[in-house]
C-alpha cells in the first residue's frame, strides 16, 4: 500500500476543492423528503454537467474512468468543504451502478447507467424481507417464469427511499424449490410497475425513509436478469462488496470533519459551572482518541482502495465497515456529553439529536456488526462456523 499521492493526484485534489469552493450550495440538504429529492436530483445534475459524475465509472456511460484514489480524494474534498453527499443516489451510485458495471450486459449498461449520473433515476434495494435480513439467503420472493418475464409475489422490507426511487435492485428466488444460496436472480424492478405498492415507515427521527414494499403479480423482462437467472447470489455478493469497500467511503472520511467540529465546540462551550468543556471529565481524553481511531479508519479506507484497485477485496473490506460503523456511534455519543442540553436543538445545519438516532442503525444496515464479525473470524481467521 502506498500512501503517498502522485502528482497528478495532488493536482486532481487542487481541481477538485477550488471547483467545490466556487460551486457547492452552501447549505445543507432540506429535511422534508420531496424538498430533498429535489435537491439531490439538481446537485447530481450539476456533478455531471461539471464532470464531476461517476468518478470511475466508464467513459462510455457518462463517467471519467478515474481511479479508485482520485474518487476518494473527492470525497475528502466534499467532506472538507462540507458540500452535500451522494442523498437519495447512495443505492444507485455505490451499489446498483457498479453492479451494472461489473456484472450486467452492454443493453443494460446503456440503458441504467447514463440516468442515474445525470440525477434522473434514484434506486432503492430490495434485499430485506420481514423473515430474511441479516439472513439474505433465506428469502422468499418468487419470480416465476412466463415467457420472456418474470411474474413476482412477495414483499421486502427496510427498502430505504422506496417511494421516491425509479428502480429498485433486487434479490428474488427464480428456481422452483430451491433453497438458501441456490436458485436466486438479482434484477431490476421499475419502481412504477402495476403490483408494486411502497408503504412508507415512519421512523423515530420523524422521517419516511424506510419502506415496506409489496409485489403482486408484478411483470418484470428477463432483460432485467443481470448475471443471469439463478446467478443472483453471486451477483449479490459482487454488491456487498462494493458495499463494503467504497460505498461508504464518503461516511468514514466525513466523521472526521464531525470529530473536529467537536473539538471545536468543546474549547468553546461552557458547562454549568462555567468550565470549558474540554477542561472537564475525560473529554480531552476521548476526543483524542476519537482523532486518532478517524486517522485509523482513514489508513484502512487507502488500504481498501489500494487492494481493490488489483482485484477483489472480499471479507477484508468488512473490517472498516464494522470500525467505521462502531466509531460513528461513539462520536454521536460523544456529542451528546459535549454540547448537553443544547445537543437536543434541531439545528439546521448539526442536527445532532437526527445524527444519533441515524447513527444506531449503522450496525445493522448492511449486514449486523455480530454477522461480520462472523465472517472476519471464519474467512479471515479461519475459526470454526459459530
Amino acid at each position: 500500500m502506498n500512501l503517498d499521492f502522485s502528482p497528478d493526484e495532488q493536482e486532481f485534489r487542487e481541481q477538485a476543492r477550488d471547483w467545490l469552493a466556487e460551486n457547492s450550495p452552501g447549505r445543507a440538504p432540506p429535511v422534508g423528503s420531496d424538498e430533498r429529492m429535489d435537491f439531490d436530483k439538481r446537485w447530481q445534475r450539476t456533478l455531471h454537467d461539471h464532470g464531476w459524475a461517476g468518478l470511475s465509472w466508464p467513459k462510455a456511460y457518462g463517467g471519467r474512468e478515474l481511479t479508485l484514489m482520485k474518487q476518494l480524494i473527492w470525497f475528502e474534498e466534499v467532506a472538507r468543504s462540507g458540500a452535500p453527499g451522494e442523498g437519495i443516489f447512495f443505492i444507485a451510485l455505490n451499489h446498483a451502478g457498479p453492479t451494472i458495471i461489473a456484472r450486467g450486459t452492454e443493453e443494460q449498461k446503456a440503458k441504467f447507467l447514463p440516468p442515474i449520473l445525470r440525477g434522473e433515476t434514484p434506486w432503492c434495494q430490495g434485499f430485506s424481507e420481514p423473515n430474511a435480513g441479516s439472513d439474505l439467503a433465506s428469502l422468499r420472493t418468487f419470480g416465476r417464469i412466463e415467457g420472456d418475464r418474470l411474474i413476482i409475489n412477495g414483499s421486502k422490507i427496510w427498502t430505504t427511499n422506496g417511494h421516491q426511487a425509479d428502480y429498485q435492485e433486487m434479490l428474488i428466488r427464480t428456481e422452483p424449490g430451491s433453497v438458501r444460496h441456490r436458485g436466486l436472480s438479482w434484477v431490476v424492478c421499475d419502481m412504477h410497475h402495476p403490483g408494486v405498492e411502497v408503504r412508507p415507515i415512519r421512523a423515530m427521527d420523524g422521517d419516511l425513509h424506510f419502506c415496506e414494499v409489496f409485489y403482486t403479480d408484478v411483470e418484470i423482462p428477463l432483460a432485467h436478469v443481470v448475471g443471469g437467472l439463478h446467478d443472483g447470489w453471486n451477483v449479490a455478493m459482487t454488491t456487498l462488496e462494493f458495499e463494503r469497500a467504497t460505498a461508504s467511503l464518503g461516511e468514514r472520511i466525513e466523521i472526521g470533519r464531525v470529530v473536529e467540529t467537536l473539538l471545536r465546540l468543546a474549547r468553546e462551550t461552557r458547562d454549568a459551572s462555567g468550565r470549558l468543556v474540554i477542561e472537564t471529565g475525560d473529554i480531552a481524553a476521548r476526543l483524542a482518541m476519537a482523532r486518532a481511531e478517524t486517522a485509523a479508519l482513514r489508513a484502512m479506507s487507502y488500504m481498501t482502495i489500494s487492494r481493490f484497485e488489483q482485484g477483489p477485496v472480499g471479507a477484508e473490506g468488512i473490517i472498516p465497515a464494522v470500525f467505521g460503523t462502531e466509531l460513528v456511534q461513539r462520536v454521536h455519543e460523544l456529542a451528546f456529553e459535549i454540547m448537553g442540553s443544547r445537543s437536543l436543538e434541531m439545528h439546521p445545519v448539526c442536527n445532532w439529536p437526527k445524527r444519533y438516532l441515524a447513527s444506531r442503525l449503522r450496525t445493522l444496515a448492511g449486514g449486523t456488526a455480530e454477522i461480520r464479525r462472523n465472517i472476519i473470524g471464519e474467512r479471515l481467521l479461519g475459526l470454526p462456523k459459530g
